[in-house]
């Protein structure tokens, strides 16, 4: 029986890419390396306008607190260093390096100087950090913090391959071309934190991937692979370690209070590169799906290349674009600019017209019909939440756990009235959140 959890729904799956080999991008004339991608301080610049950078060097990097370095995705000059709106509105550096074209390596690139058995947690930790790598699911919190946080804590690694966002199939094909890159990153990190179980969990609508992992894994005592109900949101932490330990993760806890540690598989891939090879964080797998792209596909990106130039890649647009949503059609976010600059968190690109999106007539009403509440993860009561926020009553949203709230969409797919409740949602959230900075000012 497949492992799944309390609530979620099950989506439209559109896995059109299901089948399709992950294509190198030739590097694109133009790159733009954001200064932020991930969670902490933004890197500060290392490089200045007019300088030649190869592919690999560290062109950006953290002084201080949480974060890890930024390294060029090609070899070129640097031509601007600009700031740029991010979707949700933060200004943030972009490094612009104009490719020369001769893909020149930094000398740094080099593969680590020790077999996994002699090198220290220390060691290994401040290799991940040095490479940049990033939570890859989408949250890009940095692994060497999170490594550092397990150690000591956790006895169980999970690799989330769920992929349960309609559309991106960007893991399963990662896990079905190059599962051992994924599998030998898993035995990096077990070595790192000091444990000797992890479970890669992965839908059971990747049946050939599954497959592929037991033929692999058939004699490995330390790995296992955990078959997941198909259901939305499978790949949230907290239904995934509900649905493989039983335990409940209440709110402001994290994995390690459960025992466990959770990484996304392209970044147990990364890991591996970055060991057995020293490449940084500098490219990433993403799908380019939707009913505007001519040629849907899973590339494998440089980071920093614009979404215009990976759309190209793909043979173009067929229809005037209506939305395009970094992620997935669920939790993604819309973008505003075609030029936007992929990250290590861009899981996929998807590019939809106006066909694409149901039209109502009718205003948006909820009537009371409890979907919301039976199907969100977090067994929280949506509709409540949502009209809270209308009427600006953030204190009663707060009180019935809109801070609980993992936005993952499902109540709103599911809404018969149309009623944006996830939007309603996160306006309560900013609003608590700003009350609860405003309060902490004031005491000091």
């Amino acid at each position: 029986m497949a492992y799944t959890f309390r609530g979620g729904i099950h989506v439209e799956e559109h896995k059109n890419t299901r089948t399709s080999h992950i294509e190198p991008m030739p590097a694109p004339p133009l790159v733009k390396i954001p200064c932020s991608q991930h969670i902490g301080t933004p890197c500060s610049p290392l490089v200045s306008i007019g300088e030649h950078v190869l592919v690999g060097q560290k062109i950006g990097d953290v002084s201080g607190g949480l974060g890890v370095p930024i390294h060029s995705s090609v070899s070129g000059v640097v031509r601007e260093i600009e700031e740029l709106s991010t979707p949700i509105g933060a200004r943030i550096k972009n490094i612009v390096i104009e490719n020369d074209g001769k893909n020149e390596v930094s000398p740094a690139v080099k593969p680590f100087p020790k077999k996994l058995t002699e090198a220290t947690p220390e060691e290994l930790i401040d290799m991940i950090r040095e490479a940049g790598i990033s939570g890859m699911g989408g949250a890009m919190f940095p692994t060497y913090a999170k490594i550092q946080s397990a150690r000591g804590k956790v006895d169980k690694l999970i690799v989330n391959s769920a992929e349960c966002e309609p559309y991106i199939t960007a893991n399963h094909r990662l896990l079905l071309e190059t599962p051992a890159q994924v599998i030998n990153g898993v035995k990096i990190l077990l070595y790192t934190i000091g444990i000797r179980e992890a479970i890669i969990a992965v839908e059971d609508n990747k049946i050939n991937a599954i497959n592929r992992l037991s033929e692999l894994l058939a004699k490995d005592k330390m790995i296992r692979i955990a078959v997941m109900k198909t259901k939305y949101p499978q790949g949230d932490e907290r239904q995934l370690i509900y649905a493989l330990t039983g335990k409940e993760l209440p709110t402001g806890k994290l994995p390690s209070d459960a025992g466990c540690v959770i990484f996304n598989a392209e970044t147990c891939a990364a890991v591996f590169k970055a060991f057995s090879t020293g490449t940084p964080l500098i490219s990433r797998v993403v799908t380019i799906d939707g009913d505007c792209v001519a040629e849907p596909k899973n590339v494998l990106v440089p980071i920093g290349t614009r979404y215009s130039d990976l759309i190209d890649f793909c043979g173009g647009l067929t229809a005037m674009p209506k939305k395009i949503i970094n992620g997935g059609p669920m939790m993604g976010f819309a973008q505003w600019d075609i030029n936007a600059p992929v990250t290590k968190g861009t899981s996929a690109i998807l590019v939809f017209s106006e066909k694409a999106e149901p039209h109502y007539e009718l205003p948006s009403a909820c009537i009371r019909c409890g979907r919301c509440v039976a199907h969100c993860p977090m067994h929280l009561m949506p509709s409540y939440l949502a009209m809270f926020s209308q009427h600006g009553m953030y204190d009663l949203a707060e009180e019935y756990g809109a801070m609980s709230c993992v936005e993952c969409g499902s109540c709103s797919y599911n809404c018969p009235g149309q009623v944006q409740i996830v939007q309603h949602i996160r306006v309560a959230k900013g609003a608590i959140k700003a009350a609860a900075a405003a309060k902490k000012a004031a005491e000091k």
